[in-house]
Order: C-alpha cells, then sequence, then structure tokens
C-alpha cells in the first residue's frame, strides 16, 4: 500500500489530469460511489440508510453510492442540502439516476440507523452552517452509525482541523487515490474512525505527475541498519549524551540508554565533575566520562557518531557557550538538538546541515522559529519551513508528529498513544534518533524511523507507560523488524 499523501490541489490536478488523459470525471465519479456502497456492505448489514447529499462532487459520489446500495436492496434514501434541479455537471446526471425517495435535509428522521456524510469533501473552504451544522451536531454523538466520503464534513482537508469547530465524526471515512493532510493530521485523523483508500481508476502516470514529497511514517520507507555476523562494537557507532549538572542527570541517561538500545554500539555520557558520581553510580553498559570546559564538547562532536545536546542540559551563559562549542567544532559528527538546547539557541542562527536534528514541541518551535508557526496553514508547512531555514532535519513532536528534510521531503508519524506524554518521552526519542544515526541511516530516515518505533513501543505499553519503559520495549519492537537471521529464536 502506497504510502504517498496528496493535498486537496494535487487531488485537484489528478481529477483534471485523469480527465485529459481519458478517464471522464463521471467514471471517476461513479466509481467512487461504487468504492462507498462496497465499503459499508463490508462492514455493515442492511438497515434503513440515509445518505447526506451536498451541492457539489461530493454529493455526487453520494447520489451514486445511494443508488448502488438501492439496487443491493438496502432501505436507502437521499436528504439533500441543494435540491435536485439545482445541481450541476456529474452530481446532476448522477442524481437523475437515483430512483427512490429523495428529502430536504432540513427533515428529521429518526429511521436512519446509519448515515452516509455526502455533504462536503476535503476541498470545503468555509465552516458549515445551517442545515449542514445542524446535522453535523444531531450526529456527532452517534459516530458509529456515520460514514463520511472524502472527509467528515467540516474538516479541512489540508489542515485537519475543523472550521468554526463544527463538524461531523465517522465510524468509516472512504477517500480517494491517497490520503490528504487530514487524515493523518490531528484532530481530523481521531475524526476518521477507519481510513479506506478507494482506487478510481486515475492512471497511474497522472499520480505520478504530482512528484509526491509528502508520506505516511511506515517502514517502507527507511531500512534500519542491522549488524554484519562479524561486526564490532565499534563498527556500530558512538553517541555520546551531554548530561546537565548534579540532579539533573536523568534525562541524559534516558537518552543514553534509548542509543544503546537502539543499537549504537558504544554510548558515552558526558558529564560535568559534580554529576560523575551521580551519573556512574546508575550506569552499567553506558560509559562516564568527565567534561570541563567549552573545549571537551567540541572533541565530543569531533569524535563521536552522533552526539545529543539538550535533555536536562541547563540553560546558563556557560551552557550556551558549550553547546556553541559543539556545532562549530569542525569537522563535525551529525547533533541532536532537543530540549534545553532549543532553548539556548532560540531564535536559531546557528548554521547546521542536513544531518543535524531539530526536535521541538510547538512551544519551542515557537521560540526556535518565530513567525514561521503563525504564518502557516498547518504543522507540515510549518515543519517544511522551519527544515528549509535551519537547513537541516527538523522533528516536530506531537500526536501527529511532522518529520521534515530541507529538501522538502516531509513524512507524517501517525504511531503512538496519549500516554507517551510523559516526562522523558521525548529524551527517549532524542537518543533513538542518535543511535540510528550512528549505525549510519540518513537523518531524516533516522529521525522518522525513531519516530515509528517510539510511537510502536508506546502502543504496546498503552496505559500506566513511564518512559524508561519505552526503553525496555524497544527489542521486541526492532525484533519484529529484524531480518530472519537475526531474530531472537521464539519463547518454548
Amino acid at each position: 500500500m502506497t504510502r504517498e499523501i496528496i493535498t486537496v490541489d494535487e487531488m485537484r490536478a489528478i481529477d483534471a489530469g485523469s480527465a485529459t488523459a481519458g478517464v471522464p470525471t463521471a467514471t471517476l465519479m461513479d466509481n467512487a460511489g461504487r468504492a462507498v456502497a462496497d465499503a459499508i456492505v463490508a462492514r455493515f448489514s442492511s438497515r434503513p440508510t440515509a445518505v447526506l447529499c451536498g451541492p457539489g462532487n461530493n454529493g455526487g459520489d453520494g447520489w451514486v453510492a445511494a443508488r448502488l446500495l438501492k439496487e443491493r436492496g438496502w432501505p436507502v434514501w437521499v436528504e439533500t442540502l441543494a435540491p435536485k434541479d439545482s445541481l450541476k455537471g456529474d452530481a446532476k446526471d448522477a442524481a437523475a439516476q437515483f430512483k427512490a425517495d429523495v428529502y430536504a435535509l432540513s427533515r428529521d428522521n429518526p429511521r436512519a440507523e446509519l448515515v452516509v456524510d455526502a455533504l462536503f469533501g476535503a476541498g470545503l473552504s468555509r465552516p458549515l452552517d445551517g442545515e449542514a451544522a445542524r446535522a453535523a451536531n444531531a450526529f456527532w454523538k452517534r459516530a458509529e452509525r456515520v460514514v463520511s466520503i472524502d472527509v467528515p464534513s467540516g474538516i479541512d482537508g489540508d489542515s485537519g482541523m475543523a472550521r468554526d469547530e463544527i463538524s461531523f465524526r465517522a465510524a468509516l471515512t472512504v477517500t480517494f487515490v491517497r490520503k490528504k493532510p487530514a487524515h493523518v493530521l490531528m484532530p481530523g485523523r481521531a475524526l476518521c474512525g477507519e481510513i479506506v483508500v478507494a482506487d478510481i481508476g486515475a492512471p497511474a502516470d497522472v499520480v505520478a505527475a504530482q512528484n509526491v514529497n509528502l508520506f505516511e511514517n511506515d517502514p517502507s520507507l527507511w531500512s534500519l541498519p542491522w549488524p554484519e555476523p562479524d561486526a564490532h562494537k565499534h563498527e556500530r557507532g558512538h553517541v555520546l549524551v551531554a548530561s546537565g549538572g548534579r540532579a539533573r542527570t536523568g534525562a541524559a541517561r534516558l537518552s543514553a540508554r534509548a542509543a544503546l538500545r537502539g543499537g549504537a554500539g558504544l554510548v558515552t555520557v558526558l558529564s560535568p565533575p559534580d554529576a560523575v558520581d551521580e551519573n556512574a553510580a546508575q550506569l552499567t553498559a553506558i560509559m562516564v566520562r568527565e567534561v570541563v570546559d567549552d573545549a571537551a564538547y567540541a572533541e565530543a562532536a569531533r569524535t563521536a557518531k552522533c552526539v545529543v545536546l539538550g535533555p536536562a542540559f541547563g540553560t546558563t551563559d556557560d551552557h550556551y557557550k558549550r553547546v556553541g562549542a559543539a556545532i562549530e567544532a569542525r569537522p563535525r559528527c551529525p547533533l541532536v538538538l532537543d530540549a534545553d538546547a532549543l532553548t539556548l539557541l532560540s531564535p536559531i542562527t546557528h548554521g547546521f546541515d542536513e544531518r543535524d536534528v531539530l526536535t521541538p514541541h510547538v512551544g519551542e518551535f515557537r521560540r526556535a522559529f518565530p513567525g514561521i508557526w503563525s504564518s502557516s496553514t498547518n504543522r507540515i508547512e510549518a515543519a517544511r519551513a522551519a527544515a528549509a531555514y535551519a537547513r537541516c532535519v527538523v522533528l516536530l513532536k506531537g500526536p501527529d508528529t511532522v518529520i521534515a528534510a530541507p529538501d522538502g521531503r516531509a513524512i507524517i508519524n501517525t504511531t503512538g498513544t496519549p500516554f507517551l506524554a510523559t516526562a522523558g518521552s521525548g529524551d527517549v526519542l532524542a537518543g533513538l534518533i542518535a543511535a540510528l544515526i550512528s549505525q549510519g541511516m540518513e537523518s531524516f530516515a533516522a529521525a522518522a524511523a525513531a519516530a515509528w518505533l517510539h510511537g510502536k513501543a508506546g502502543e504496546k505499553l498503552g496505559p500506566g507507560l513511564i518512559a524508561e519503559d519505552v526503553t525496555e520495549i524497544l527489542p521486541t519492537i526492532l525484533n519484529d523488524l529484524a531480518p530472519r537471521d537475526l531474530k531472537a529464536a521464539p519463547n518454548g
């Protein structure tokens, strides 16, 4: 299954390009309505069904679905937002072929046990109002009865946001050709229910002509580094993690342990003198190195395969100088900058390159890149703009984490659980990114893979997880992806 995500404008271009290539828009509409009917029949038994049709092509898809459900013996009727004689183009033709009951949307019909939302698609540019808004509110608490076509009506297809916070909520959403941003960005993703992507006959070359560079995260997009049979620890990369001072060491240890669990052959915590004993008392396989001046951080950046800077590091002028020394070291390894490092550098003015990774949450992002968030239409656009500005990989954390490269590529991560919103979770993610980079992964791919693995670990743990648990379950997640000859032997 393709992981490409297309924008609303790209979908319009595909529709137009398909017609130019000899696939009539009426055929696309008929195929779309058929896909909706097929998805409904596959998941629901026959029951009284109301298809709510809007005035445009989304409504046309609904008219087709209603006709096909009727042909299959379903008790179905249409409730339309626009009179049939006011419809135009393909939607008018589709409506003409429906020969059962048609009512105005304003009527209340308690008979409906299933509702097909075909009012507005992903391209809606205004809030729902009137009877459409009334219907959305009426069915909000009955989402298990709702099937939406393209996106739940009221959701902006490119941002995933509900305009004026009024939208449908569905148990099933059937979309076409590819997912849209609203299917993977919150809150849209949570309002779609199960998402089915249907092929409606758009020619492959027309789709390919869009040169899509936005994807939903998945192992098919990257390849994890696996050790050769004769590998030794030095070949698997050395990660250095900068620790904070006394009583501020836990975050660095979380990052360091994640780096070790993520496959780095060696991991060392760089510790200020007052925290050496504190770190050493709680670390075994992870080494501790005392560092006393800026030059030590520069040397670390020149000798390691990757350095993590920021988790509970500190935010004084001295800490700023140490981060700066690591950034300015030449030649240097890739850096993963999180937490305090982002605070120290805000706004971003230092020079980075495509090997470096910044991992802000929204608050850190706003401080690091003033003006970009407020001028962006969605998280994808914001992350892309920040990556282009900083000339490095930007991982914008959240329930819909976006990973953006300076060349415009972007990946949206949809693995995870709200239970990952816990202290130390981001520190684990930073260490895992560093582990993959240290083993030779391109930084953009490493950030995407780490986000996916981190989310999967959270899903497996569920309620009650703490950051330490995420690190400890990583071997289970990695074992599921490992080549057969590297897998652990099954129990029993």
